[in-house]
This record gives C-alpha cells, sequence and structure tokens, in this order.
C-alpha cells in the first residue's frame, strides 16, 4: 500500500499525483507522466468504468430533459 498522501490512487501513480506546499494549498498536479496515447477502445472503457460515480448526474439530466419535451408537446399541442 502508498502511504503517499501526495498520490491519488496506487496503480495510477505514474498518471496522476497531486502536490501541496506546505501550507497546504496546491501545488501542482501531474497527469499521466508518460505521454502514451489510449486507443478509442481504452477510451471507451474508461468513459463507461468512471460513468458510474455520475448515475446521480445522469439521472437527473435525463428526467430533466424528458420533463422539458413533455412540457414541448404540451405547448404545441395547446397552439395547434
Amino acid at each position: 500500500m502508498n502511504n503517499d498522501p501526495t498520490v491519488l490512487d496506487e496503480s495510477a501513480a505514474e498518471r496522476i499525483a497531486v502536490d501541496f506546499n506546505e501550507d497546504g494549498t496546491l501545488s501542482g498536479i501531474v497527469l499521466d507522466g508518460e505521454h502514451e496515447s489510449m486507443g478509442d477502445v481504452q477510451a471507451g472503457i474508461e468513459f463507461i468504468y468512471h460513468m458510474r460515480e455520475h448515475l446521480l448526474d445522469v439521472g437527473i439530466a435525463t428526467v430533466y430533459l424528458i420533463s422539458v419535451y413533455a412540457i414541448v408537446l404540451w405547448i404545441k399541442k395547446k397552439l395547434t
């Protein structure tokens, strides 16, 4: 286990690191220290994996979209 508080995830130690100053302010963020590109399939898999953290946001956006669409249909029906 990694005891370094500046590394967010041990499996992503080469990819993501956050550095703080002595007073607790942010001094730097290192993203993807190795400059390798990811393929479309890998990007899709990571996107789906990280969507688990945003299910509530997606649910609220979906309800909002359906509500707005229903209002538009109702207004259209009233005008015709």
